[in-house]
């Protein structure tokens, strides 16, 4: 079995979570019950508890943008990626950073954007060609 990575965190809506979650961003949904919801978040599984969202600060710095901090994210194959911006950008997502291309043509470069959730979390997507770039320098 490969390491799969999970992680639980708050949101004030499960039906809004569920729209953004599973409709947007078309992760499926596992177990639930009436306080929280688990997705199938490409390939890892995230937990989203009724409560509080976690407090963020933009004090991470991401080329000339300062984004919040913690966030979570997920890395995709470009073409997954694409489709995922194009989708996101069609429904009019407010997104931090738009989907752009950091590091061309350097050891890393990247697909990204960054947006949040309906109750605020912020999510980092990330896109690489070369799964070996991930960790370039």
């Amino acid at each position: 079995m490969t390491a799969l990575f999970h992680l639980a965190y708050n949101v004030t809506d499960l039906a809004a979570a569920r729209r953004f979650y599973g409709g947007l961003l078309g992760c499926r949904e596992g177990r639930s019950t009436a306080t929280w919801v688990d997705f199938d978040f490409f390939g890892h599984q995230i937990s989203l508890h009724l409560g509080t969202p976690f407090q963020t600060a933009d004090t991470g710095r991401v080329g000339d943008h300062l984004v919040p901090m913690p966030h979570l994210g997920v890395i995709l194959d470009i073409p997954v990626w694409k489709e995922l911006a194009a989708r996101l950008t069609e429904a009019g997502t407010e997104f931090i950073i738009e989907p752009s291309i950091r590091f061309a043509g350097e050891p890393g470069e990247q697909s990204t954007m960054f947006f949040r959730d309906p109750a605020g979390n912020p999510i980092e997507i990330k896109g690489f060609a070369d799964p070996a770039g991930v960790y370039a320098a």
